[in-house]
């Protein structure tokens, strides 16, 4: 799941968060002016300093250009990703799983290696649209293959899906851990062209590999409802839950780096060190998370409900809110981002299985043809988090400050909590009421009298 938002919305979350930091190293330079007031030395009241307050929060022209192009390249890019679900699915059981799967990676890794040429292009339009091109590409490729993935794991292990992707998740995590070190040093000692070709050709070898190893999974081809199924008041519910986490996650992206240089002054080097407190405790927790939401399936609803609440606790604390009035720390920072890897396990990875489950007690049939269905629906919705987390992250970074922005982002997680455990409620209460309307006392009573004469 974390490499799935990663992969979709690293690039423009990272140039948009270099976009922003101008206007942070504005702030940060009128710092010093607020700490001579508050010693003492009170600057004339002329009305100056607030004119240059008004008017650093209004956008220059090249500022509202700047960020409509962002947006458009970050729209582009999402859209190309999320636009699949509908469809893609049920091309699955006519192309399929395995082909599209090894098609997606040989695509992927192509267009991974024009990524790295693209400073070879001449500046101005063409440069704009080959970046489009390129972005919207990876896009696609990138959505066939991990529907295909997700298609395949749900076939090859009905009965433990959860346990598998949870596992999976050591590996997303391995890669996030492991990408910025290695593209950072491959650039430093190569230039810009090397991480993406050398990234390029690992996934083409891939390639290969994959065509063997991979068994081929025949299905029937079927017409499966995604409106069907997206309009089940359960399925809602979970899109609520993968949305919200990926928008909770697509709001760090941006603006955690900046707030842990600016609040703890911490050497450009080992930013990426605090955001191993997240990494490693998602990859960690997730296989046991998904060990336990397969061997016991009644636990996967409080395993949603609670791991959202505790993600919009821990968000509420990662600044910390204003309102709390409590000095950031270091370690409390790193120990709240370790809290929000482990919760984030928690809701996110019984997803899956719920979405399935829920399809069966639908009258969906089981098969390629579904498990492609879910597997869409599911990439779409983390794709829709992914796009609107950093923009509106953003926003309520450069507005509020980076505590309130985060305790705002808590409200996602905290709406999904809440509407999950209300669901759940009434659904028990439904089967309660209808397992007494089709057995009433009076009958269980009538029936023991008759038994009891007959003996």
């Amino acid at each position: 799941m974390l490499s799935a938002g990663g992969r979709a919305g690293a690039g423009p979350g990272a140039r948009g968060a270099r976009g922003r930091c101008h206007t942070g190293g504005g702030r940060r330079r009128c710092g010093p002016m607020g700490s001579r007031a508050a010693g003492g030395e009170q600057p004339p009241d002329d009305g100056v300093s607030e004119a240059v307050g008004e008017e650093s929060r209004r956008l220059t022209r090249e500022q509202l250009f700047t960020i409509v192009a962002a947006a458009s390249i970050n729209f582009s890019s999402m859209i190309c990703y999320s636009i699949l679900g509908p469809f893609f699915p049920s091309e699955l059981s006519e192309i399929g799983a395995k082909f599209m799967f090894v098609a997606g990676m040989f695509v992927s890794g192509c267009v991974t290696i024009l990524f790295g040429m693209l400073d070879k292009v001449p500046s101005g339009p063409m440069f704009i649209s080959f970046c489009f091109l390129v972005r919207a590409m990876d896009a696609i490729s990138f959505a066939a293959a991990i529907t295909a993935s997700f298609s395949i794991l749900a076939k090859a292990f009905p009965t433990n899906i959860a346990t598998v992707m949870g596992s999976l998740e050591i590996f997303s995590g391995l890669g996030l851990v492991l990408g910025p070190p290695l593209g950072g040093f491959l650039y430093q000692s190569f230039g810009y062209e090397v991480p993406f070709i050398t990234l390029g050709c690992i996934v083409l070898a891939l390639v290969p590999v994959n065509m063997c190893l991979l068994p081929k999974y025949d299905s029937t081809p079927r017409k499966e409802s995604f409106w069907k199924l997206i309009l089940l008041p359960k399925v809602l519910i979970l899109c609520l839950t993968i949305f919200s986490l990926s928008a909770c996650l697509g709001f760090m992206d941006p603006t955690m780096s900046l707030f842990i240089l600016k609040k703890f002054k911490l050497p450009a080097g080992y930013v990426g060190l605090v955001f191993l407190g997240l990494a490693v405790s998602y990859s960690v927790s997730s296989p046991l998370l998904g060990l336990l939401s397969d061997k016991l399936p009644y636990i996967r609803k409080w395993l949603l409900i609670f791991g959202n609440l505790i993600t919009a606790v821990c968000l509420f604390m990662l600044g910390p809110a204003p309102v709390l009035h409590i000095e950031s720390q270091l370690w409390m920072f790193v120990l709240v981002l370790v809290l929000i890897g482990f919760s984030l396990g928690m809701s996110a990875i019984p997803v899956f299985p719920e979405i399935l489950q829920c399809a069966y007690e639908n009258g969906f049939e089981e098969g390629l043809s579904l498990l492609g269905l879910v597997s869409g629906l599911f990439n779409a919705m983390w794709s829709l988090g992914a796009f609107v987390g950093p923009i509106l992250g953003g926003f309520l970074n450069e507005e509020l400050g980076f505590e309130w922005a985060a305790a705002i982002q808590g409200g996602w997680p905290l709406l999904s909590g809440l509407a999950t455990g209300i669901f759940y409620i009434i659904e028990a209460t439904g089967k309660s009421s209808s397992s007494c309307l089709q057995n009433p006392p009076g009958d269980n009573e009538e029936r023991t009298r008759l038994m009891a004469n007959e003996m």
